[in-house]
């Protein structure tokens, strides 16, 4: 018998979602004379761009490592036939980030002291996923903006005045997956040229929105303004400044800038008390306390843990 791979329950509700669509469809169009592959697509794009709240809440990580392929792909597959929705190139830009950060290059970081070689093809692996993530978000970038892509190049603090408050998923999203794919390019000079472009993006969405996602672009900052390329007279200060709005923003209920600030500012000022205390609170975040962020605080909590189990290689006495 043939191997076939069954359905986790959330790829069947997609499946279901996209295919019971169509006989609807064909109808309406059928009467108003409009394309029904068109409307059917957009339909699919539309059902798949708003589909990552089942992602985001689930408490099983290993479910989601395993369904999030599926989905990316099938991301891929209806961005060919509808290349310029500007909200699935949102969520795949979005999708690729997280799903390189959480399973592919958090697993390399882990076995790093104790298999290298499978390491470095993690790292590898990663480096591709936040370029195809970056791509997608500046296609979108691009497909609300014409032009913005090109512009981005040549000036980019000038080319993100022209994005407004709906743009600021994308802008967070191109910029996290510029700013992963450079931390793990160094040696690469096409990635560090595109440091200005990234800065000007986070900055762009800071100012426009400052408050979305629960603080999300706060958290991102707690750990760039360490290696930003104009740092100004205290980049420790501008750090914490941002860990403390974030706490703010997100009312304690997010692990992720508690380990930001631990793993940046407390590891550089070698302040092993407050790493610990920062890494037990991110620890103490309850997961049940807000369901769209269970998943990221599953692995925050993760990271968080390794973290601790590292402290003795981080901090000399």
């Amino acid at each position: 018998m043939p191997f076939r791979r069954t359905l986790s329950p959330l790829e069947l509700e997609r499946f279901l979602c996209l295919n019971l669509l169509l006989p609807a469809l064909v109808v309406v169009c059928a009467l108003s004379g409009c394309s029904v592959r068109q409307v059917a697509l957009n339909q699919a794009a539309d059902a798949l761009a708003g589909s990552g709240t089942a992602f985001a809440s689930d408490d099983d990580p290993e479910l989601i490592r395993d369904a999030a392929p599926f989905s990316l792909k099938l991301t891929d597959t209806v961005l060919e036939d509808n290349p310029k929705h500007v909200g699935l190139l949102t969520a795949a830009a979005k999708g690729y980030t997280q799903y390189a950060f959480a399973f592919v290059q958090q697993d390399g970081e882990e076995i790093e002291d104790t298999d290298l070689a499978h390491a470095m093809k993690n790292f590898d692996r990663a480096r591709g996923l936040y370029l195809r993530a970056r791509r997608y978000g500046l296609r979108g970038l691009d497909a609300a903006h014409p032009g913005m892509a090109g512009a981005l190049e040549k000036d980019p603090r000038q080319a993100v005045r022209q994005t407004q408050r709906q743009d600021v998923p994308l802008l967070y999203w191109s910029a996290a997956a510029t700013g992963a794919w450079i931390g793990l390019s160094k040696d690469n000079a096409a990635a560090v040229a595109q440091v200005p472009a990234m800065e000007a993006m986070i900055d762009r969405a800071l100012e426009l929105d400052e408050a979305w996602d629960e603080g999300a672009i706060h958290t991102f900052l707690i750990s760039y303004e360490l290696v930003r390329a104009q740092r100004g007279a205290d980049p420790v200060a501008r750090s914490r400044a941002h860990f403390e709005r974030a706490i703010a923003l997100s009312h304690g209920k997010q692990a992720a800038p508690y380990v930001a600030l631990a793993e940046s500012v407390s590891v550089s000022q070698q302040n092993r008390a407050e790493f610990e205390r920062l890494l037990h609170q991110a620890l103490s975040v309850d997961i049940e306390a807000e369901r769209e962020s269970r998943l990221a605080n599953i692995v925050m909590q993760r990271r968080a843990r390794w973290l601790l189990s590292r402290t003795d290689q981080l901090f000399t006495e």
